[in-house]
């Protein structure tokens, strides 16, 4: 007894442990036991079809594939096999992901019209709801019909509506039927909401053959039957037009109508058995059948408010006041929904845990960005009605004027109208001054305004009163669009262009050192073009002493080194290198497809940034001017210290140099096109191109975009420029800042002055 008394002792510590593991262990067995008895059940009723599969699963055949009629939606892995007896082919990519994954556009429409209302109503069309829609093509029988402007124009040649109507359905299938999923078709005496058809085509699903419109009776046919009444359109799902397209030659041949939507509707229901619906799916196609000399503003039934098309539409004055009339109820349903919305968080805010502190102001708009140091606070911007203190050049004051001028006064009078909502009408206000106005913009809700209003404030007795109120307002950031830009690839050749003076010789070798490793080492597709500058005196004495030898030595050594490669180079003689001059002699000597980048000696070239010159500039489209970052001067920053190589402290002590345009990336092409319209306008003038860059070509004398960025990999190392005093004033004052700007940070100026007063008070 005493030692069982003595093991039990020993034991209970651990007792818990013990019934724990039992229990668990137990549970875990019996668990098993219950799982392998469910799933041989559902083995056998799968094996004997006993009865219905449960969870939505799809019947199968024996060799476990989806049974017919099913498809099978799960990824599966297909194997790759090559046959070894045929040649090998590359495959060749799609362009876009889109087309490589099969997907559509949502919506193509077209519109029917003929010489009467072509330049009409079909303009109307055009200018009220043709830029809601993705793609829109108009369709007419006429044959060399002057087209309007904006409008893009497919003739037939013949005006017969059947005919016209069998050349448009054959051509949308032709041209677009791989590339859409809807196809809306309309008339031009047509007004459709455009935004609600393309909100109802998102609620339609697209494996289904829809003939959705408004469903009419044949004259003297079947009862059941149903053809789309053409002057309130209809819509045709990509399934139904596929199906369709074969029978149409069939259908023109055999089917008599006069009408032509009643033609397309016989010819659907006759070879495809599907008939017309204003219904499907649970959504309404609503219409609206207008009455002669109807008044769109006096309009009040709920079936005029809620159609999608409105027909007929006899002339361009209805179609506008039409189009003025639907605006301003999907205007009014906006701000309905917005109204709501805001209700809705202000009930929800009291909830949170930040309670109705945490609610912002607009109410729905995001929260003003909070810096996190001093370096992170965004500055406001002081103006008036005549002059803003904060200028692009850097001067303290400028003239109001362009696109500044009109936000400032777009601003007074929004602060004017939602003063006189809030107090009408017990009072009015109308402006005296604006006293003081600032702004600036917060990237994460937009542009910020608070103004200084001095107002006259009437009552209803008449009685005035001067007063000074404080408004804020935000213009916040709308829907972000995405702008259509060409397709460019990373394979283009790179010409890359080096003009050099005398005051570059000692930076060459370092810029032909980076150029062999980061591209002919690497092979990238990039070409390198020298420009000797030879000042007239040297050129002189070129042929006793080439102050070039040097680099046209280190040329031939390359060229040695790589025997495929050649890198010309060009002579010049300017006592005033010009940049424009100098590309007017690089552009003659190069094709015109060319991509050229204008470097500058102290550029390191790298592939990161040749690729990104290559996707940034677009033909016809945009040019790149990039920003570089320049380092400090390493005795100022580090003042003999060793600098620090650690990866954290890249771009760190130096700034990017937004006053330096010396790379550019353009092609040939853009270039001489824009070089063209400078010469028309400055005549024999050439004296007027040595106070001029390639930027301002291409900014006063194109139509192109000009991509001005900041580019991280573009760093160069810190050097004392050379600034030419025969060029312009703008130019060499633009060299000088660039050079004291580039010598270091204020922090870095100042500890180096701290410093030196130090030592002279020692």
């Amino acid at each position: 007894a005493m030692r069982l008394a003595a093991l039990l002792a020993a034991l209970r510590p651990v007792l818990p442990l013990v019934l724990g593991l039992s229990l668990g262990c137990s549970l875990s067995l019996l668990r098993a036991s219950w799982s392998q008895g469910g799933a041989e059940e559902q083995c056998l009723g799968a094996a004997g079809r006993a009865g219905p599969l449960g969870g939505g699963a799809r019947p199968e055949a024996a060799d476990g594939r989806p049974g017919p009629g099913h498809e099978d939606f799960r990824p599966r892995i297909v194997p790759y096999y090559r046959d070894p007896n045929k040649p090998y082919k590359k495959v060749l990519r799609t362009r876009y992901i889109q087309t490589e994954l099969g997907f559509h556009e949502r919506l193509f429409v077209a519109v029917l019209t003929s010489k009467a209302t072509l330049n009409t109503l079909a303009v109307a069309v055009n200018k009220t709801v043709a830029h809601h829609f993705p793609r829109l093509l108009y369709f007419t029988g006429l044959r060399s019909a002057k087209v309007p402007h904006g409008m893009v124009l497919v003739a037939h040649g013949d005006e017969r509506p059947i005919w016209l109507m069998y050349e448009t359905m054959h051509y949308i299938h032709q041209h677009f039927g791989s590339d859409y999923d809807w196809f809306y078709i309309m008339q031009d005496d047509t007004y459709a909401q455009a935004e609600q058809v393309k909100a109802l085509v998102t609620h339609l699903s697209i494996n289904q053959d829809v003939y959705l419109g408004r469903a009419e009776e044949f004259i003297g046919g079947d009862e059941q039957a149903r053809y789309c009444h053409g002057g309130f359109g209809y819509l045709i799902s990509r399934s139904l037009l596929l199906k369709l397209h074969p029978h149409l030659d069939s259908c023109r041949n055999e089917i008599l109508s006069v009408r032509p939507d009643e033609w397309l509707g016989r010819c659907i229901i006759d070879f495809l058995g599907i008939t017309c619906v204003s219904q499907l799916q649970g959504q309404h196609y609503h219409t609206y059948e207008l009455a002669k000399n109807t008044e769109p503003e006096k309009e009040e039934e709920e079936e005029f408010q809620a159609a999608l098309a409105v027909h007929p539409v006899s002339d361009v004055t209805l179609m506008y006041r039409l189009h003025k009339h639907f605006s301003r109820i999907q205007l009014d349903r906006a701000y309905q929904e917005i109204q709501d919305l805001q209700m809705q968080i202000r009930n929800l805010t009291s909830l949170t845990p930040a309670g109705e502190a945490g609610l912002t102001w607009p109410v729905g708009i995001n929260a003003p960005f909070l810096p996190k140091s001093r370096f992170e606070v965004i500055s406001w911007d002081y103006f008036t009605e005549q002059h803003l203190f904060s200028c692009p050049d850097g001067s303290p004051k400028c003239e109001l004027s362009g696109a500044s001028k009109a936000d400032v006064s777009e601003i007074i009078e929004s602060a004017l109208e939602q003063l006189n909502s809030r107090y009408q009408p017990l009072l009015r206000f109308s402006k005296r001054q604006l006293l003081n106005g600032y702004r600036r913009f917060d990237p994460t809700r937009g542009m910020e305004y608070t103004l200084d209003l001095l107002l006259e404030a009437v009552t209803q007795k008449g009685h005035s009163h001067v007063l000074a109120k404080r408004v804020s307002l935000v213009r916040p950031l709308s829907k972000v669009e995405i702008i259509p830009m060409p397709y460019v690839t990373e394979a283009t050749r790179v010409q890359l262009v080096l003009p050099l003076t005398v005051q570059d010789l000692d930076f060459v070798a370092n810029f032909l050192d980076m150029f062999a490793m980061n591209t002919l080492d690497t092979h990238d597709n990039a070409l390198l073009t020298l420009l000797f500058i030879y000042h007239p005196y040297d050129a002189q004495r070129v042929s006793q002493v080439d102050v070039f030898a040097g680099v046209k030595a280190m040329v031939g050594e390359l060229e040695k080194r790589y025997a495929e490669v050649k890198i010309p180079w060009i002579s010049v003689k300017t006592e005033v290198p010009s940049q424009v001059k100098l590309m007017d002699i690089v552009s003659k000597k190069h094709p015109v497809d060319t991509l050229f980048f204008l470097a500058s000696v102290w550029t390191e070239i790298n592939m990161e940034f040749l690729n990104r010159c290559r996707m940034n500039t677009i033909s016809n489209w945009q040019v790149f001017f990039p920003v570089h970052f320049q380092e400090f001067n390493p005795a100022l920053v580090y003042r003999g210290e060793q600098a620090a190589s650690s990866s954290t402290d890249f771009l760190r002590d130096g700034h990017f140099d937004r006053h330096s345009f010396a790379e550019a990336c353009f092609y040939n092409s853009d270039y001489m096109t824009a070089r063209t319209k400078l010469a028309a306008d400055i005549l024999d003038r050439d004296e007027v191109l040595e106070s001029m860059e390639v930027f301002d070509v291409f900014l006063h004398y194109s139509g192109l975009h000009l991509f001005r960025a900041v580019e991280p990999g573009l760093v160069q190392k810190y050097a004392l420029r050379s600034c030419n005093p025969r060029l312009s004033e703008e130019l060499y004052h633009r060299c000088v800042l660039s050079n004291l700007e580039g010598l270091a940070s204020r922090s870095h100026l100042a500890m180096a002055l701290f410093e030196q007063e130090q030592a002279n008070s020692t």
